[in-house]
């Protein structure tokens, strides 16, 4: 059965050949488009991604940033881990961390995510109205402080104060020991004390009245949260989405 009709100058299918690539068309196209598919599947992030960062961090940048990257790739599985403990990424199997840039090694590739980030120290006005409130940083001593526990170093985060060139690291003491800056933050509102917290988490407390500043004028500024991962790892396609979804509503500042 001839198929095709030949000539010097072209090749065209005969009857028959037409009726034969009627025929299979279709499958070609189902074949054609089931390819596709197994394409997409490939380039499609699956897998977990570990991330580790602190409880601020995950509530005020990283966790809002990941809910429409999830929604739209259901495959896709995040662990975050949170605390306070500066983890070697490399060591603890972690794909990305999100710190301070201070914070971050050098050996690590850096995005910033985040501005700035100032620390203050706050307290409820019913706390004030018992002890009066402190007029320099040595009277933070004669104050119920609540303290940030450090895992790394078992130890409590020192209070950083700068004022102009001066920079002082207090080490205070109180009734209440956290992990947690909420948990903090619920206890200063509570009454117990003075809490060091990032100035943002506290400002919608400040403008109600639930809470006042404290040596205002001594508040740190600190560079702003970044996300980083080893240069030594090669990034899956799930890594690459994730920074690039925690980059994402962060405008740099103009020079």
């Amino acid at each position: 059965m001839q198929l095709v009709s030949r000539t010097t100058r072209s090749v065209s299918p005969t009857d028959a050949g037409e009726r034969l690539i009627s025929a299979i068309r279709p499958r070609f196209e189902e074949i054609e488009a089931e390819v596709d598919s197994l394409r997409a599947m490939t380039n499609r992030p699956g897998g977990t991604v570990r991330i580790t960062t602190t409880d601020y961090a995950a509530n005020a940048y990283v966790w809002p940033r990941l809910q429409p990257l999830l929604r739209q790739y259901p495959e896709l599985h995040v662990e975050l881990v949170s605390d306070y403990g500066l983890a070697d990424i490399v060591a603890d199997r972690y794909d990305i961390g999100v710190r301070l840039g201070d914070q971050v090694a050098k050996d690590m590739v850096a995005v910033r995510i985040a501005p700035d980030m100032t620390m203050a120290i706050v307290a409820s006005p019913a706390y004030l109205k018992t002890t009066p409130p402190a007029k320099t940083p040595q009277e933070l001593m004669l104050h119920n402080c609540i303290n940030l526990r450090l895992p790394t170093r078992d130890s409590l985060l020192p209070w950083e104060l700068r004022k102009g060139r001066r920079e002082l690291h207090v080490r205070v003491e109180g009734q209440l020991v956290f992990n947690n800056v909420y948990q903090m933050t619920d206890a200063a509102l509570a009454g117990f004390g003075l809490a060091y917290i990032p100035k943002e988490l506290a400002e919608a407390h400040v403008r109600a009245g639930r809470l006042r500043w404290v040596l205002e004028d001594w508040f740190p500024t600190f560079v702003g949260y970044h996300v980083y991962y080893s240069c030594r790892r090669k990034s899956s396609r799930a890594v690459e989405l994730v920074v690039d979804a925690l980059k994402t509503g962060y405008q740099h500042p103009a020079p």
